[in-house]
């Protein structure tokens, strides 16, 4: 009898990475089901954003495989990852300074136009869905913080990708802007995009997150729902403890 259960979209298999004699991932291992928002933890150094790396094409790892929607990427550079359906954000937002914000969101959708003037249409449709539609002709460089963000969403979306990997999506932002963040996080989930995100604020990830992997030292020390993280015993003396998830 087949299973019920859906096949992930992602399987990072016994991945490890290291760069000289410091191990940044040990044998990591987990998977991303499609529309699941998997939320990664841990303190600074625990090999978080250097997972990200190695899922969206930027380090070839020294062993294991990544394994997305069936087909093995692990040899694929970062511009072969984004046409398979990997996307991502980067905690330090780096736009186009000086290109506009639809302009800037025009150069992931040209991958899919023929014409210049179908990729501005298109961005301007993605520009709009994260809530910059007055902004579109402001210059990136006038921007918040939150609304480069904001910005950052726009042009990894108009890429149409299946994964969305958001690195710390509340960072440096203000507390007002936060709860919108959080909800465009949540349209995007619900028009079928899968994503893992990293994030230290708690609040953040209870209300977005399906499950948490906790790391350390590049190792998966925990795994479980926010609120099983936010109750383990080696969690909380790590991090919780500290604070350092409440910011």
């Amino acid at each position: 009898m087949a299973s019920s259960t859906p096949a992930p979209l992602l399987r990072v298999d016994g991945i490890t990475m290291a760069f000289g004699g410091i191990v940044a991932i040990d044998n990591l291992s987990f998977t991303v089901a499609p529309g699941e928002i998997l939320a990664l933890m841990g303190p600074n150094g625990a090999g978080k954003t250097t997972t990200f790396h190695v899922i969206a094409g930027v380090h070839t790892p020294n062993s294991g495989k990544i394994i997305f929607d069936g087909q093995d990427i692990t040899g694929l550079r970062p511009d072969g990852r984004c046409r398979a359906g990997v996307a991502r954000t980067f905690q330090i937002t780096q736009p186009f300074s000086e290109l506009t914000v639809v302009e800037n969101v025009m150069v992931g959708a040209m991958a899919h136009h023929r014409t210049m003037a179908e990729a501005r249409e298109d961005a301007r449709r993605y520009v709009d869905m994260v809530g910059l539609g007055e902004r579109a002709d402001v210059l990136a460089k006038g921007l918040s913080t939150g609304q480069r963000k904001r910005l950052e969403m726009a042009r990894a979306m108009a890429t149409r990708p299946k994964l969305l990997l958001l690195d710390e999506v509340t960072g440096g932002v203000d507390m007002k802007s936060i709860p919108g963040l959080i909800e465009l996080v949540k349209r995007l989930r619900s028009e079928g995009l899968t994503l893992i995100i990293i994030e230290h604020n708690m609040k953040v990830i209870n209300e977005l997150a399906d499950r948490c992997i906790f790391m350390n030292r590049g190792i998966r020390m925990a795994e479980g729902t926010p609120d099983e993280i936010a109750q383990h015993p080696e969690v909380i003396d790590l991090y919780l403890g500290e604070g350092g998830a409440h910011g």
